[in-house]
């Protein structure tokens, strides 16, 4: 059984898009194939102009450098304070002393946590684990930003404060895919949406809802 079927669209720079549909349409094995961890069976996938189905294991460390990426689960360094697990996406590229303790202010400020950088993430709430996530995929300032259910495991009003803060990156230039099954999300941002049913792109629609409706001519 094939997960996606003849899937093609093209995202633009500084774009923001919603990926939406059932459980099991292929929201995830999207995510999946663009940052390499599963790779297709056919097809290419050209990001800024490269194949990266063609990019050797070697060099997949330096090609997802390029993609932040942000999951449901937070997947942080519990033990660490939230300075440490932002400055740990800097520190394994090599970055000096003098750019972590210029990066990682200026992030957590961007996302509303200046005042928690000695916290320890265990000591947060949700909603803060997944600022702290966001962060730690923006510290390197890739041009892609990739949220595979973001708000997933958020009440309402947090996940909407999680999306303004994912628009304000997106209104920085950096183009912004966001896979999710929140319909209220969608339909109160009305960003481009793409549709999966059962591994096929069903609707492509600019300002888009998460439920479809024929407008009425008559």
């Amino acid at each position: 059984m094939l997960a996606l079927r003849e899937v093609n669209f093209f995202i633009q720079k500084g774009e923001f898009v919603f990926v939406i549909g059932t459980s099991g349409a292929g929201k995830s094995t999207i995510a999946h194939l663009i940052v390499r961890q599963e790779l297709p069976t056919d097809g290419a996938i050209l990001i800024n102009n490269t194949d990266i189905t063609q990019i050797p294991d070697k060099e997949l460390p330096y090609y997802r450098r390029k993609v932040g990426m942000v999951f449901q689960d937070f997947r942080l360094l519990s033990g660490k304070t939230v300075y440490e697990n932002v400055a740990f996406a800097l520190r394994i590229i090599g970055a000096t002393k003098r750019d972590v303790r210029r990066k990682v202010p200026a992030v957590l400020n961007l996302v509303g946590l200046a005042d928690k950088a000695k916290s320890r993430v265990s000591e947060l709430s949700g909603g803060e684990r997944q600022r702290v996530a966001i962060a730690r995929a923006i510290v390197n300032n890739p041009p892609v930003l990739l949220c595979d259910e973001p708000t997933g495991n958020l009440d309402p009003q947090t996940a909407m404060d999680i999306m303004e803060i994912l628009e304000k990156i997106n209104q920085n230039g950096t183009t912004v895919l966001v896979v999710t099954h929140a319909s209220d999300i969608v339909n109160a941002l009305q960003k481009r949406v793409i549709e999966l049913d059962n591994g096929i792109v069903i609707r492509d629609e600019k300002k888009g809802t998460y439920d479809f409706e024929e407008t009425n001519n008559e």
